[in-house]
């Protein structure tokens, strides 16, 4: 059997490993030469295996770009997640989001712009977009529940949520964009600016 037809949960130690250094080598490889040349066989040469091993725990490349989004977007939000515990009112909350998404792209430049070539090429069987504000829901939510608390508590304003939770991802995204494509940027002095601009917004 296939790794990947396995759930998660019962894979074995090896297995999840493995699958951990073929995303790693997908990311370095993606974030050199793109995603049209970032073959199973050019991971594999990264990784330093064969090209086998790759088809071993991964039905094609398609599956193999999914398992890079989803481990990077799990370190980032399990990071912003945990840089928000404790916080009280929605105004920290909206401003630890932004400033905490900042501090990770610290050390992952390469991650980002992986999951950029994903996100700009990557297709379903229908030839659209795998990627986009389709699948952007659970983060709308998430801040969603945000500006919910900072209504009901008179923190902030009245407002249609969707339409802040849209434009607020919109620009965190293009705040890590912006970084990745500047090298010495200074990505924190624009997250503080990006989150005094969203505090106004929403008071």
């Amino acid at each position: 059997m296939r790794s990947e037809n396995k759930p998660s949960g019962q894979r074995s130690f090896i297995e999840e490993a493995r699958r951990a250094q073929i995303a790693a080598s997908a990311v370095e490889v993606l974030a050199e030469v793109g995603f049209a040349k970032a073959s199973l066989a050019a991971i594999a040469k990264h990784a330093g295996i064969s090209k086998g091993v790759i088809s071993y725990h991964f039905a094609g490349k398609d599956e193999l770009m999914e398992e890079v989004v989803t481990r990077v977007y799990t370190e980032i939000t399990e990071y912003v997640i945990t840089r928000m515990e404790g916080l009280t009112t929605a105004g920290e909350q909206l401003r630890v989001q932004i400033l905490s998404v900042a501090e990770h792209m610290h050390g992952h430049r390469n991650r980002l712009l992986a999951v950029w070539e994903i996100f700009n090429n990557l297709r379903d069987a229908d030839g659209r977009p795998r990627y986009g504000a389709h699948t952007s829901e659970d983060l709308y939510l998430l801040l969603e529940s945000i500006y919910d608390l900072g209504q009901r508590t008179g923190e902030f304003r009245a407002f249609d949520k969707r339409v802040m939770a849209v434009t607020h991802t919109a620009a965190v995204d293009a705040m890590c964009g912006y970084w990745a494509a500047t090298p010495g940027y200074d990505i924190d002095a624009h997250a503080r600016e990006l989150a005094d601009l969203m505090d106004r917004a929403v008071r």
